[in-house]
């Protein structure tokens, strides 16, 4: 999982290479980012492969499924995520919707096999 955030974070940093983002903000992302994967690792993956949660172009996860356990964890794992990309934004002046897109553009792509993703027509679909 790790592995993922940090190419994540590699696209991120070209992508914004252009804007003269400051190495600190990205590291700071990628780390965030990590951490929090780290923390519900195990729980976010399970989630995924189970088809409980999925990835949308947002850069947040959905609950796929309404029970109470997938709903907490993509509110936590959201929550976590809305701070770290607040944070980037602010760092280098654009906007925390930008930040969010671009990190959701990432994460569908890299989504694993079997893992669901919302197009962009906005049905879900598994990869």
């Amino acid at each position: 999982m790790s592995g993922m955030f940090f190419r994540t974070i590699s696209v991120i940093t070209s992508s914004f290479k252009r804007s003269s983002i400051k190495r600190s903000s990205l590291m700071l992302l990628a780390g965030g980012l990590l951490l929090c994967s780290q923390a519900f690792a195990l729980t976010l993956n399970e989630a995924k492969q189970q088809g409980r949660v999925g990835e949308m172009l947002s850069g947040y996860l959905a609950p796929l499924k309404q029970d109470a356990e997938s709903i907490a964890l993509a509110n936590r794992i959201n929550e976590a995520r809305k701070q770290q990309y607040q944070q980037v934004a602010q760092e280098n002046n654009v906007s925390t919707d930008d930040v969010a897109k671009l990190a959701g553009q990432k994460l569908v792509a890299r989504a694993g096999k079997g893992e669901y993703v919302r197009g962009i027509n906005g049905q879900w679909l598994q990869k």
